[in-house]
């Protein structure tokens, strides 16, 4: 039996050598969708500060499509050594709510690090309609339910629960246009062709500044930076009304609990920082980071909101 205790002893020195040389050698952070948006934003800041206070390179690598499920399988699927990590958006939770065919468990599949950054939709409307407000257009919308219509990049997206949510609690009706992407939506509000839409600040704010969106609400909490003059919705009629993007550091399951307490630790520092801030305010997002308990936690909360705003909407999973 000595033997065997040796044995036992030098496998857990190798794993704790191991776990304190991490990391050894390059790690990627896959982000499931194209370069230059605010999952992509996030991951690059990042890989940069822990590229410089881990000693290694770390590097993202786009793998987009499917709805982002291409890139989170590929997650998902990694070996849990924490050379691979992936950030990501709601989508995360989102697919799973609304797809029947989901080729990974955002719960089981994962081991979360932070919930890195938030950022709000920006309702905007045509600025031609007599809507001067978010009281307005719910007032408008009980007048003729199902008359005014809006507009979203397709269904299951962000801006497409978003609303969902908003006529629910608002116990309005407005009549649902899907397009291929927010810019598509956005241009038909501005031409007339659909009355509403929730946009991203990035999108939104410069519309808004030249006078072809009238912005009625965040869908955040507070206000943002971008548009400080347009309030919450929870604060402009909907009281309680609250609908996030979201984007979140994880690796996959499994992966050693100090190698997700160093990642994390330097996550926070490089979230705190002026770069991210900077960064990520021509979105409308603030940087957040959260405790990985927090933020598993905060995963569960999503998917029971946005199945209760599925259930509600009637959408039938695809």
């Amino acid at each position: 039996m000595r033997w065997v205790s040796a044995f036992a002893l030098c496998l857990f020195a190798g794993a704790v050598a191991a776990q304190s040389d991490y990391p050894s050698r390059p790690v990627r952070i896959i982000v499931p969708s194209p370069p230059a948006g605010g999952t992509d934003i996030v991951a690059r800041v990042l890989a940069s500060h822990f590229t410089n206070a881990l000693g290694q390179q770390f590097y993202v690598e786009n793998k987009p499509g499917a709805g982002n499920m291409i890139g989170i399988e590929a997650a998902a699927r990694a070996a849990p050594d924490g050379y691979t990590l992936l950030m990501v958006a709601s989508t995360l939770v989102l697919n799973s709510v609304l797809y029947k065919q989901v080729p990974y468990d955002p719960v089981r599949d994962f081991a979360p690090i932070t919930l890195a950054a938030t950022a709000p939709n920006i309702l905007v409307v045509d600025p031609k309609l007599p809507i001067n407000s978010l009281t307005d257009l719910i007032a408008a919308a009980k007048a003729k339910p199902g008359a005014l219509s809006y507009g979203t990049p397709g269904i299951g997206t962000s801006p497409h629960l978003c609303m969902e949510l908003l006529k629910s609690m608002a116990g309005i009706d407005l009549t649902h246009v899907p397009y291929r992407g927010t810019a598509a939506a956005v241009t038909d509000v501005m031409g007339g062709q659909i009355a509403v839409a929730f946009a991203t600040a990035l999108t939104a704010k410069p519309l808004v500044d030249a006078g072809r969106l009238r912005a009625l609400a965040v869908s955040g909490p507070q206000r943002v930076q971008a548009l400080p003059d347009v309030p919450p919705v929870a604060q402009a009629g909907v009281p309680g009304y609250e609908a996030m993007q979201w984007y979140g550091l994880l690796a996959p399951a499994g992966t050693a609990a100090p190698t997700i307490e160093r990642l994390h630790r330097e996550a926070i520092v490089a979230l705190r920082s002026r770069e991210m801030k900077e960064r990520l305010a021509t979105d409308g997002a603030e940087p957040l980071g959260t405790t990985p308990a927090q933020f598993a936690a905060f995963i569960g909360r999503e998917r029971d909101k946005w199945t209760r705003v599925r259930d509600a909407a009637r959408i039938e999973r695809q």
